[in-house]
């Protein structure tokens, strides 16, 4: 069987099963109801209400009624993903490659003689499936909503250009497939996913925001942070909707220029593929 046959079974093979895997739809879902409640709820209420919120202090209602419009959809779209979606992400490619082990999938596979790099590949394929999916359906909801918010104000419908939503596809992938496969590659480490989901959230939710804080008093930590996941992820996202204003959006910032920043996660894409393929095929998966 050559390697593009095996790799396109196990991708098959593995869709299938996180097709019918509760954890994969439980995360979608999680997603989305964050990304509408921080993308367009809480905007609305401090429209509706004329009392801005947390989340849009020091904007105007003008400001707010913008911000909900369809030609602001690739904005809003990913605004949540440095820190909630990328989150959730890496919980999810933490399961997917942690629970081979916990379950004995790797273990029945490769003692079948099923070669190692051909089904690790297939798995990040699927994760990466899911990843576009993830995207899609994000897309298609905010932008639902968006439609229904200007019929009801009144509003004319202005359509985002193809050119702002393909910048904002592009950077949401990279971030969100960064955070996925680094989840997966925690999980292949740990060989379970307890451990690695627990890792990732605590690295990604307070580690990095620690050290972004340290920083600001030490040359070489601010150094560090210049090249982290989070830091890289939060610059690209910002390089594209701004860091707002006030205390802005949860993980948007300006810390590294936008080119810099992409090249970057596109480092950690690669580095956590190789690692995890590197980590399969020297280790006893027993």
């Amino acid at each position: 069987m050559s390697t593009l046959t095996a790799t396109t079974r196990s991708t098959r093979a593995e869709l299938m099963r996180l097709r019918a895997w509760p954890a994969v739809w439980i995360t979608l879902g999680a997603w989305l109801v964050l990304s509408l409640l921080f993308g367009y709820l809480f905007t609305y209420l401090s429209y509706t209400s004329g009392d801005p919120g947390f989340s849009d202090e020091g904007t105007t209602r003008a400001q707010q009624l913008a911000q909900m419009m369809p030609d602001a959809v690739p904005d809003v779209f990913l605004q949540g993903m440095p820190m909630f979606g990328g989150a959730l992400m890496m919980v999810l490619g933490a399961l997917v490659a942690g629970n081979g082990y916990g379950w004995g999938t790797w273990k029945t596979l490769f003692s079948q003689g099923v070669r190692r790099t051909p089904a690790l590949v297939g798995s990040v394929l699927s994760l990466t499936a899911v990843v576009v999916g993830t995207l899609v359906v994000t897309f298609a909801l905010d932008l639902g909503v968006s439609l229904l918010i200007a019929t009801t104000e009144s509003q004319d419908v202005v359509m985002p250009s193809a050119g702002s939503v393909a910048q904002s596809f592009g950077a949401g992938f990279l971030v969100l497939e960064m955070w996925a496969l680094l989840g997966f590659l925690l999980g292949t480490l740990a060989r379970g996913p307890a451990l690695s989901v627990g890792l990732g959230l605590v690295w990604a939710l307070v580690v990095e925001n620690l050290l972004r804080g340290v920083g600001q008093l030490l040359g070489w930590v601010e150094n560090l942070t210049a090249v982290l996941p989070g830091t890289s992820a939060g610059s690209l996202i910002g390089s594209i909707v701004g860091v707002g204003v006030g205390d802005g959006t949860p993980g948007v910032v300006d810390t590294v220029p936008g080119p810099r920043a992409a090249i970057t996660v596109g480092v950690y894409v690669v580095l956590a593929v190789l690692a995890s393929i590197a980590l399969v095929r020297r280790r006893d998966v027993t």
